[in-house]
């Protein structure tokens, strides 16, 4: 028994070790051996992806650490992974970016391709020069799941594919005094809630000939055999209503204080802005993290890479010049994500009030997009109208799962329906990504989050000149580079002053005047009287530079030094 016991300890340390490098052939842009082995076509409970940002922290201590921003409503803690290489420099010196997924409990995948995107990054960069680069001027913050709760909830209790999208937070959602007292039955006791038929001679629908599983609306000419009773469960408050008071019903994403509007107005708005636990979290973390210039949230699902604004009535707040950084990234993002699309809420969706990436643009003047990860493209690799759509979830479960998504239509006695069916789609399936396509829209998604982080500004000191002005004084003009897309400051933190402008300095040397050139060739500038050493600018723009200047008295070894909220801090020796 126990050469048994001992023969079982071994195996299972086998699995959590990289493999035999004389058994592995790199795939090109895979890590060929990674230190921490990690199934990507699995979801993980919040266990599991505590344990998995633990090994990922523990496996390469110079390129992450792991922490916690703070605790959800039910005490589970919210990690962070940072990411960078910290032998190159501090990480609240270099341009931020954020990312986070699973705000709604049931939209499950943007955890996993947060994660991958973290372990992608750790695990490449020893072969990988373009991730090297990445990560010596970059830092990645990235927060797996933003409701953590629910996501177990989801996981481990009886589910719709589209319930819970809230928190835990009990909520009286019907108004009838009475919290959580008419949820989901499983009936048939599979870990499913599908849904309830009965035949009915007033039914609308039939069964597909072609597949007895599929529930189809009958032809006007024609009669129906079924008529459709909802999702399981039973009138339990004795109102004549099933389901209708589930668990904890709120939007999460309805509760960011950039444009809030209460409940009538914004349905799913809770008590007021930041009302929720988890949201705070977040909104404290980056509030400590001003040099956060890029964000992405995970949510599910329809195949869009969204943009703000919101609602019509904030329009104004997108100006010109930032939309067209937003459409150079988005449609670049429709080139790396085959099926989705580049969208803006409330022109190309509805209205949201309340939202979080209106939040981070709107209020901390970062540069966001919400993924909506999955598609039905991904099925069979072609856009498909509505109709032929529904059809194909059949066909994809049938032919590429093996019918395993699907539950068949058995009887059931229901206390108040008499004889019914139950069956239908399972809550792993249709918005969520099967198995074995989660690892490529990981990747896909995680290439546009590489490709948004790339173009956060990248400053560098790019000349210094000198020219004797006589009487021991000379002139020194710096050349400032910003070599990527966004500025330093968006537009719509110069419109707010959201974050303190730009210093450039020179350090070393006594500084007589120091001015900022608007025009070198004319020889028009700004002179900046108080404190002239360290100059104060607005913004340093995308793809473009600044030119700036002082009167020194004749120093030999001074120091250029940029320190941008936004932008990180460098310098350069003269």
């Amino acid at each position: 028994m126990n050469k048994l016991i001992i023969c079982f300890f071994l195996l299972a340390g086998i699995t959590t070790q990289a493999q035999d490098a004389n058994g592995v052939f790199r795939a090109a842009g895979s890590p060929e051996n990674p230190k921490v082995p990690i199934s990507w076509n699995r979801y993980y409970t919040h266990d599991g992806i505590t344990d998995i940002c633990k090994k990922i922290a523990a496996a390469h201590p110079d390129l992450a650490k792991l922490e916690s921003i703070g605790k959800s409503y039910q005490g589970r803690e919210m990690w962070v992974l940072t990411i960078t290489d910290f032998k190159k420099g501090k990480a609240e010196e270099k341009p931020g970016f954020y990312l986070d997924g699973n705000i709604h409990s049931n939209e499950i995948q943007g955890a996993e391709m947060a994660l991958y995107t973290a372990w992608y990054l750790t695990e490449t960069f020893k072969d990988i020069t373009f991730i090297q680069e990445l990560l010596a001027d970059r830092v990645f913050y990235i927060v797996p799941t933003i409701n953590p709760d629910a996501r177990d909830y989801f996981m481990k209790s009886p589910n719709t594919p589209h319930s819970p999208r809230s928190g835990m937070i009990p909520v009286d959602n019907d108004r009838d005094g009475k919290i959580n007292e008419d949820g989901f039955d499983d009936l048939d006791k599979d870990g499913n809630i599908t849904q309830m038929i009965r035949k009915s001679v007033t039914g609308r629908f039939k069964k597909d000939p072609n597949d007895s599983r599929r529930l189809i609306r009958a032809k006007t000419d024609e009669l129906g055999e079924y008529e459709v009773l909802g999702y399981e469960g039973i009138d339990s408050d004795g109102d004549g209503r099933v389901n209708e008071d589930g668990e904890g019903y709120y939007d999460p994403n309805r509760d960011w204080g950039w444009k809030w509007q209460p409940n009538p107005i914004q349905n799913g708005a809770y008590k007021y802005p930041f009302s929720l636990p988890e949201n705070r979290n977040v909104r404290d973390f980056v509030m400590a993290h001003p040099n956060i210039a890029g964000a992405q949230s995970f949510h599910n699902n329809g195949g869009m890479i969204l943009r703000g604004p919101g609602a019509e009535e904030d329009a104004s707040t997108y100006n010109a010049e930032d939309s067209r950084i937003y459409d150079a990234i988005g449609k670049k993002g429709e080139l790396l994500i085959p099926g989705y699309r580049y969208m803006i809420v409330y022109k190309d969706l509805y209205s949201v009030f309340g939202g979080e990436l209106d939040w981070f643009y709107g209020g901390r003047g970062v540069y966001t997009f919400t993924n909506e990860l999955f598609t039905s493209y991904m099925y069979f690799n072609k856009k498909s109208s509505w109709e032929d759509g529904q059809e194909e979830v059949y066909e994809f479960n049938n032919d590429l799962l093996f019918g395993d998504a699907i539950v068949p239509w058995k009887e059931y006695d229901h206390p108040q329906y008499g004889k019914i069916e139950i069956g239908g789609v399972k809550k792993n399936f249709t918005r969520a990504d099967p198995g074995f396509l989660l690892e490529s829209d990981a990747h896909r998604n995680m290439s546009f989050v590489i490709y948004h982080a790339y173009h956060m500004p990248k400053l560098s000191v790019d000349n210094i000149s000198e020219k004797n002005l006589g009487n021991g004084l000379t002139e020194v003009t710096a050349v400032v580079k910003n070599e990527r897309m966004m500025p330093t400051h968006s537009s719509q933190d110069l419109k707010y002053n959201i974050e303190r402008p730009d210093y450039i300095s020179i350090q070393g040397a006594s500084v007589v005047a120091g001015m900022v050139v608007e025009n070198r060739d004319l020889n028009i500038t700004n002179e900046q009287k108080n404190n002239p050493a360290v100059l104060a600018v607005k913004s340093i723009p995308g793809l473009d530079a600044v030119t700036v200047r002082w009167i020194i008295k004749s120093s030999k070894n001074y120091t250029i030094k940029v320190d941008s909220r936004k932008g990180g801090v460098v310098s350069k020796q003269k």
